[in-house]
């Protein structure tokens, strides 16, 4: 007995056939949404240093970092190599590898720079510190603002601050303020240019994205990647959470 042809390519066709599964829709099945985000403890290298630190979620410390007395906003993160003392860091900040945040200066008005003169206590017994040495380093903290790109082996100097949405190039010495949404470089680092138009960086600020919960950012998100700056504002302006909304998930800034 003889099989059609056309029967045989029908029958193979049906077993080679693909079932196309539905895409998976969250409104539907809403027990998987608090699969979108992941876990938002701060990651910090084993190699990496710090001491009376605070971290925000999601923020990253990577290895060699070395902080003292820094508060690092949520999603901020160091790359190799960083060191910072006495700062403020905001959210969603990108740090370069080998940025100097605070790089604290030598007293050049005694008999010696060295640090025998003010931490004599690292080479003998019975000879403090001096502490109110210690203190002044102290209170010329650093304070970087959010969303804030600070480029490979940059330098910051004591007391500045760093406005937001600023861009720092990479070997830059910065010891002036910096306006927000600017972007300096060189060394000393001058403004090269405002990465918006000054209308711009005034609704980026009263925005503050930066501050919206994981939820908000999780929507926000493709916009983020997508839209021009402009019809994301008009966007996002329209639909702006709530002060109580908006409130930062952590206690650091």
């Amino acid at each position: 007995m003889q099989i059609p042809v056309a029967a045989v390519i029908r029958a193979c066709r049906q077993s080679l056939s693909v079932i196309i599964m539905p895409a998976y829709d969250p409104e539907q099945d809403p027990s998987h949404l608090a699969l979108r985000f992941r876990d938002p403890e701060p990651k910090i290298h084993p190699s990496a240093t710090t001491k009376g630190c605070r971290f925000g979620d999601y923020a990253e410390i990577g290895p060699r970092v070395t902080l003292r007395e820094v508060e690092v906003g949520a999603y901020s993160y160091f790359e190799p190599g960083g060191h910072a003392t006495y700062a403020t860091v905001g959210r969603f900040c990108s740090i370069a590898p080998n940025v100097r945040i605070n790089a604290l200066a030598h007293p050049m008005d005694r008999v010696t720079t060295h640090k025998i003169a003010y931490r004599p206590n690292e080479y003998f017994r019975w000879r403090p510190v001096d502490q109110v040495f210690q203190d002044e380093r102290r209170a010329r903290r650093v304070s970087v603002g959010h969303d804030v790109w600070i480029g490979q082996n940059a330098v910051i100097m004591p007391g500045v601050t760093i406005g937001d949405g600023a861009v720092i190039g990479a070997n830059a010495v910065v010891t002036r303020d910096v306006e927000p949404y600017a972007i300096v470089a060189g060394v000393p680092a001058k403004v090269l240019r405002k990465r918006f138009a000054e209308k711009t960086v005034a609704r980026l600020r009263a925005l503050r994205w930066w501050d919206w919960p994981a939820e908000t950012l999780f929507e926000a998100v493709p916009d983020m990647a997508e839209l021009p700056v402009e019809v994301f504002l008009d966007k996002w302006e329209a639909l702006q959470p709530s002060s109580e909304d908006a409130r930062p998930s952590t206690s650091a800034k």
